[in-house]
């Protein structure tokens, strides 16, 4: 059996009769986790153990840790700062900056693959336009030669503890206000005028980026009906021939109220692999993932399934093993500084 096109959630800290019997569908090929499926590492290294073992090859197991606002697993992990806080160091120091969005990705990804845990839906890649309601310090910086710079260093780090990075949300989502898990964002900007929000992509796919994950978000002056999460012009148009990614694409939670506008759950499932998606998510909706498995029909893409299984996590050290190695200190000690309040220096010959 061949990993399937779909990426569903589990209910809670353990696996249920209901999970394992979803998790078996040959449509299914991941699982992503939630804050919900969290206690502490030793449980999430159980959990994610016992879904490794559902199937064979096993099944992909995510998260979503980016570090600030978007971290679900916090007791046992280092909380991360959001990506801003590694922008603000690069503008400080580009050096220190880049060295620190390396740390970063490393600590990320080595404390998940402790756990066994696959892959982290990051970084986030999205520029700081000051508008959005979803990505603001998220966000690495508001220009594009940065965020690539961040990017890519981030990307290294994650790669060196043993994890493929996701670029998200192709191909941006900085310049709308909307939020797309409730809203249907719609960016009005001609072709031409997104290039800062795609540098970002290129830079990365230049560097081998494993794998995108592709927004709910409209964008009419490119392909006026379909987000790009579902449009063929953006997948296999730009994303797959222009820009020349030969790697994994994610759709975004097709659940969202952004993913609505492409129809019910079944048609907008089959609208983002037909344009070219590889797995899409279907996440906190169990009637949604049932009516897509008994309703949803797709023929195996061999090239997909290599796609997908060169996503598997590798080089985990055990958690303990991980706690002493030096690098993982060094990291500590990075965080510790860039965390703590900035000190405040007054010049005695001004008020």
């Amino acid at each position: 059996m061949t990993l399937g096109p779909l990426m569903v959630d589990v209910a809670g800290t353990a696996l249920t009769p209901e999970d394992t019997e979803i998790l078996k569908h040959p449509l299914v090929g991941g699982v992503i986790l939630f804050t919900r499926n969290y206690q502490d590492p030793a449980q999430l290294t159980a959990l994610v153990s016992a879904i490794h073992a559902v199937r064979s090859p096993a099944l992909l197991v995510a998260v979503d840790h980016e570090g600030g606002r978007v971290q679900r697993f916090r007791p046992g992990f280092s909380l991360l700062p959001p990506l801003r806080r590694i922008g603000k160091a690069f503008d400080i120091d580009a050096k220190a900056g880049l060295e620190l969005a390396r740390h970063m990705g490393w600590l990320m990804a080595a404390e998940l693959r402790a756990c066994g845990v696959d892959l982290s839906f990051a970084p986030c890649v999205d520029l700081d336009y000051g508008v959005s309601e979803i990505i603001g310090d998220r966000a690495f910086h508001s220009k594009a030669p940065i965020v690539s710079q961040l990017a890519v260093a981030y990307m290294h780090g994650m790669k060196d503890a043993g994890m493929a990075a996701t670029a998200k949300h192709f191909p941006g989502h900085g310049a709308v206000v909307a939020d797309s898990h409730t809203h249907a964002p719609v960016d009005r900007r001609a072709y031409v005028d997104l290039d800062d929000d795609i540098m970002p992509y290129r830079r990365l796919i230049a560097n081998g980026l494993p794998a995108v994950l592709a927004a709910h978000v409209l964008f009419p002056e490119v392909d006026r009906d379909a987000v790009a999460s579902v449009s063929p012009r953006w997948i296999r148009d730009v994303l797959r021939a222009e820009l020349g990614f030969k790697g994994v694409v994610f759709t975004d939670d097709m659940s969202m109220a952004g993913a609505a506008v492409a129809g019910d759950i079944v048609e907008r499932s089959r609208r983002a692999l037909d344009a070219g998606s590889d797995m899409v998510l279907i996440c906190n909706s169990r009637p949604s993932v049932v009516t897509v498995l008994d309703v949803l029909k797709v023929d195996p893409s061999p090239a997909s399934a290599v796609r997908l299984v060169r996503m598997r996590g590798r080089d985990g050290m055990p958690r303990d093993t991980l706690m002493a190695s030096a690098e993982w200190q060094q990291c500590r000690e990075m965080l510790a500084r860039c965390s703590a309040p900035p000190t405040l220096q007054l010049d005695a010959g001004h008020a």
